[in-house]
């Protein structure tokens, strides 16, 4: 039957169904749309039927069946639509528990306040929030969902990995449970570069550099990522991973040897902690030893602490209280000198009224060593916030410790000749002095003392200071003291004017995705650079939300949970694809009676 004769349709009761002729009264479907099949279909099952009806009734009765199969059409239609949108809201929901750090059994809690809400705004919707599953049990497996979405969109991101490297530290949870924590950043053809979790790890057992190997290596293989593409390896630098014969850095040399990986593996230890250790190497720890003590005895006992802020009150200082300090939050140590430096006065004059010995605090060769560490503090806290947060490009985290060495030696400098322009707490007490001079000589050696530190840490990065420079500033890089094989594609580069102007406009970390085809040398050697982490700041991050997750009300959180819900909250570049989970879900429904279990 031809496209231009439709009143056939409606003569023998059929309509058009996904595309096909279905039989309004018995549903049956003919394969060919012709008139024949359509005319044969009504006279052998229906003509009996309807023998009494003439052409006119026939059409009308087709015309109101074809009313009745779209009224039940869009009525299925709205039920399928109300049934995704429950199971999508419950994604969503869950998602963002995660996210929060909370509880799966929230879930009841926020399903419990919805239906309040609608009660109130659009009762007559009160049944699509019931319909919407928000229990714990729902909610700890739509976070299961979320995870695996997220980690299969990381596996097929990785398969397009042309280098790639990973950050590894460890730490115990709150049931004293070794966690070892993995990221991966890796870069592709486009020199795109993808930052994100890939595996939080419980040790049970021993963390020997062996055992951290076989996670790691467990955790490469099962993204199917190549071991010849791994370039770099970012540790906390404790011996298991370090260690030169059975460390974790050795024992991943060796399989790459076994893989006939071509490519040298780059090992570093994060930056970060490196430059919180050289902080030590003022051995300035008597001073700090004294002013944590005073802290303490202010700041321990509930009483001492209310009369101190009283007493501050009164006296209507700038400040109103005095920080606690702690070893492992390295920044708090400068908060503490700074405000005890700003309140010693007050703090004499506190312990006195509480018959104290003040003799140490108010010595002035004490106070000239005070008011250095704050001011030196103050600029190690200045590089220590700089080399945080995510996306930080090698190159630039190794410029930010290159010019903070160059300022020590200009510091030390100034200081020989007592010239304390970056030192203001120096300064201050240098104009309070009554009777003995500034130390300045006894200071400029710490500071060379620190320069010295520095330098012996960071010699890893030194050793690396050409291919580094060569992604920080490649059109200032010395052709002939570079490898061979990108001498040729170096001279192109910095005789191209449209590519320097390019190179000004969108800077280092970006600029290496507008390299030309025409020099693959340069752009692999720019994607191993990309690839590289400099901290272990993203592991650290990770390790603050572990304990945010897994505290002493929910300790028995599974490892399996744990890992789904930190893969979900630590998601940078990558988000759930909640429709595709909703569409895999079969359009399913869920019921009330199934959401109130």
């Amino acid at each position: 039957m031809s496209e231009s004769r439709p009143e056939y349709m409606s003569e023998y009761m059929f309509t058009k169904v996904a595309g096909k002729p279905v039989c309004l009264l018995c549903g049956e479907s003919v394969a060919v749309l012709k008139e024949y099949n359509l005319r044969r279909h009504y006279e052998t099952k229906h003509a009996d039927k309807n023998k009494n009806m003439d052409m006119e009734q026939r059409l009308q009765k087709a015309e109101e069946l074809k009313r009745g199969l779209k009224s039940r059409q869009a009525l299925f239609k709205k039920a399928k639509s109300q049934g995704q949108a429950a199971v999508k809201a419950s994604f969503i929901l869950a998602e963002e528990i995660a996210k929060s750090a909370r509880p799966f059994t929230e879930g009841d809690f926020i399903k419990n306040c919805m239906i309040k809400v609608c009660d109130e705004v659009c009762p007559e919707k009160r049944q699509l929030f019931l319909n919407v599953s928000l229990s714990r049990n729902t909610i700890a497996e739509r976070v299961d969902q979320l995870s695996i979405n997220l980690k299969e969109q990381l596996v097929k991101k990785g398969k397009d990995f042309i280098a790639y490297s990973l950050a590894v530290d460890e730490s115990t949870d709150i049931s004293d449970i070794a966690q070892l924590s993995i990221f991966i950043r890796g870069v592709d053809s486009s020199l795109s570069v993808t930052e994100e979790f890939l595996a939080l790890r419980p040790m049970h057992g021993t963390t020997t550099g062996h055992d951290l190997y076989e996670e790691v290596s467990r955790c490469v293989n099962e993204m199917e990522l190549p071991w010849e593409k791994l370039v770099g390896l970012t540790t906390d630098g404790a011996p298991a991973m370090c260690g030169h014969r059975s460390g974790l850095v050795a024992k991943i040399r060796e399989k790459m040897q076994e893989e006939n990986a071509t490519g040298e593996l780059t090992a570093y230890h994060c930056i970060i902690h490196q430059e919180a250790l050289c902080g030590k190497a003022l051995k300035m720890e008597h001073v700090m030893s004294i002013i944590t003590r005073t802290v303490n005895f202010i700041r321990a006992k509930g009483l001492n602490h209310r009369q101190f802020k009283a007493f501050l009150t009164e006296l209507e200082t700038e400040h109103g209280d005095l920080p606690y300090h702690t070893e492992v939050r390295w920044l708090s140590q400068g908060k503490v000198l700074q405000r005890c430096f700003e309140l010693r006065e007050e703090i004499c004059l506190f312990l006195d009224s509480k018959g104290k010995d003040t003799t140490q605090l108010r010595d002035e060769m004490f106070l000239c060593e005070m008011a250095f560490l704050c001011d030196i503090t103050s600029h190690l806290n200045a590089i220590n916030l700089q080399l945080q947060g995510r996306d930080r490009v090698i190159s630039d985290m190794y410029s930010t410790v290159k010019a903070f060495k160059t300022k020590l030696t200009l510091w030390e400098t100034q200081m020989r000749k007592e010239n304390l322009s970056h030192f203001p707490s120096c300064q201050t007490m240098k104009e309070k002095l009554s009777t003995s001079a500034f130390p300045s000589t006894q200071l400029a050696d710490k500071i060379g003392m620190l320069t010295t530190d520095f330098r012996r840490r960071f010699a890893d990065f030194e050793a690396q200071k050409s291919r580094l420079e060569l992604l920080g500033n490649p059109f200032a890089v010395d052709v002939e003291s570079s490898p061979p094989n990108l001498q040729m594609e170096l001279i192109d580069l910095q005789c191209n004017d449209a590519l320097r102007e390019k190179y000004a406009a969108v800077g280092a970390a970006e600029f290496a995705r507008f390299l030309p085809g025409t020099m693959p040398q340069l752009r692999i050697q720019a994607a191993q650079t990309l690839s590289m982490f400099g901290s272990t700041y993203l592991c650290e991050q990770l390790f603050s939300l572990m304990n945010l997750n897994k505290t002493s009300h929910r300790s028995r959180l599974t490892a399996e949970h744990l890992h789904s819900i930190l893969r979900i909250s630590s998601a940078q570049s990558l988000t759930p694809n909640i429709d595709e989970l909703v569409e895999k879900m079969g359009h399913h429904q869920v019921s009330p009676s199934t959401s109130n279990k």
